[in-house]
């Protein structure tokens, strides 16, 4: 049998699993229990109003056999756990409203929420503290692996980077409601690294789960490390065949961000809840045109030329081309055409992204009117010039979009998004109950237990 204790105790790998192991829910600052607790409130709007969308029932569909011990949300369906998993994975993605990061980047909620629904509807008697505990430490998980590998990078080279680092922070929440040794989260981390995939997909169906595949796989380590199952050890720290070494290849990994300032820097308080129904890196160029908007400075059906200048680094994540008729997954992330719904519109929700929206002639012909160009800022930086018939131009440079670190959604703000969301597929006494559970998940024994209960029943369709 095994020892309780890692290889490398010292060692990043080493440190990292020893703090998963015994770090208590008393030593999360009230401040980010807090902020966890509006995190899953945020997934769980878009776990449900994801869950019926067409693609969504395509994966149900597909997936969904035969049933299992694990709930599927919004269907009154069950399935295996890693199954579940991945589907829930995909609703939470579904619609390009979860959370997400511009400095490591992932989707946090699409990797670590349907895992820890899966453990506690595998073990049961789960408490609403444990439950919060994972979110944040499997959080934290992620978050480091992430900046250890600098995630933007893996972005510039058609990795998807989520995809790639999220299994370890799903292996890492999984594994705190399995009560895993120092010993077994090293198992369990080493078994999800060497999981690690995700080609970028910008018009595909299957970006939608391209996150439920690391949670899948993370949840299949922590499962695999509670039976006994060996991992490879010193994971993060290794040359030939490590992780760090085989992914950050080419971009020089940093290994001291998997166990630097354990416990003192938070990085959950840093996620980005997302305002707009678009890929992140849009919203710089559709904070500028709403701004561009609201001025009254512009008339959309009278413009000429739009010019939208985005980050080098992520050019070609959202520059490429779109033509006529285009897919919603591709309209997410082309910030050619949100840009065009914005200014348009006045915002970028699901009413914009309808089949018959997206073939409308005024968008396309505000993107047929579009380029774009690079710019050297920072991926949260952007800016969009308009130039109208008559050659007068008016331009707007956003430095930090709304919901980003420098200009976060506050509680209430993540609360009505929640709310705006959930109204258009479940009744207002199930909405409230969802809220009032997670929000105060910490001080409910059986909080997980009942979560399931309320996600479980059929919900409708956020596109009816």
């Amino acid at each position: 049998m095994a020892g309780t204790t890692p290889t490398d105790a010292d060692g990043p790998t080493g440190r990292l699993a020893t703090w998963l192991a015994e770090t208590s829910v008393d030593a999360i600052p009230t401040e980010v229990s807090t902020r966890a607790r509006h995190l899953i409130l945020d997934g769980i709007g878009c776990l449900l109003v994801g869950a019926r969308l067409p693609w969504s029932r395509i994966a149900v569909q597909s997936l969904t056999v035969e049933p299992g011990a694990s709930v599927v949300a919004g269907w009154d369906r069950t399935a295996s756990a890693p199954t579940a998993v991945m589907l829930n994975s995909s609703f939470i993605q579904g619609f390009e409203l979860d959370d997400v990061s511009y400095r490591i980047p992932w989707h946090a909620n699409a990797v670590v929420l349907p895992v820890l629904l899966a453990v506690a509807g595998l073990r049961g008697k789960v408490t609403g503290a444990e439950f919060l505990r994972a979110e944040v430490l499997g959080f934290e998980t992620g978050a480091r692996v992430g900046l250890a590998l600098r995630g933007p990078q893996l972005v510039t080279h058609g990795w998807h980077s989520g995809a790639v680092f999220g299994g370890p922070g799903a292996a890492a929440a999984g594994g705190v409601l399995y009560g895993l040794t120092p010993a077994r989260f090293e198992d369990a981390l080493g078994i999800a690294a060497t999981q690690s995939c995700g080609l970028m997909a910008n018009e595909a169906m299957v970006k939608r789960m391209q996150h439920g595949f690391a949670a899948r796989n993370g949840l299949v380590a922590a499962m695999l490390a509670a039976g006994g199952y060996g991992g490879t050890k010193r994971i993060f720290e290794r040359g030939y065949g490590g992780y760090l070494t085989v992914y950050g290849a080419g971009h020089g990994p940093d290994p001291s961000h998997i166990d630097d300032a354990l416990g003192e820097h938070w990085y959950l308080r840093e996620q980005t809840i997302k305002p707009y129904a678009a890929m992140g890196y849009t919203h710089p160029a559709i904070d500028a045109a709403l701004a561009l908007r609201a001025a009254d400075r512009v008339d959309p059906a009278a413009t000429a030329r739009i010019e939208i200048e985005v980050a080098d680094s992520v050019f070609d994540h959202t520059a490429f081309p779109i033509h006529r008729p285009i897919e919603s997954v591709a309209a997410q992330m082309s910030v050619r055409y949100v840009t065009a719904a914005a200014l348009l519109d006045g915002t970028v929700s699901l009413e914009q992204l309808r089949p018959e929206r997206l073939d409308r002639d005024d968008v396309w012909r505000l993107v047929d009117r579009t380029t774009v160009t690079r710019g050297s800022g920072s991926a949260s930086q952007g800016r969009v010039r308009l130039t109208d018939v008559d050659g007068r131009t008016h331009e707007h440079r956003t430095e930090a979009p709304l919901g980003s670190v420098e200009r976060p959604l506050d509680d209430a703000a993540i609360v009505d998004k929640y709310r705006d969301l959930t109204g258009r597929v479940v009744d207002r006494h199930r909405q409230r109950a969802i809220e009032d559970l997670v929000l105060h998940l910490d001080e409910h024994r059986d909080g997980p237990a009942a979560l399931l209960t309320l996600l479980a029943p059929a919900v409708g369709d956020a596109l009816d």
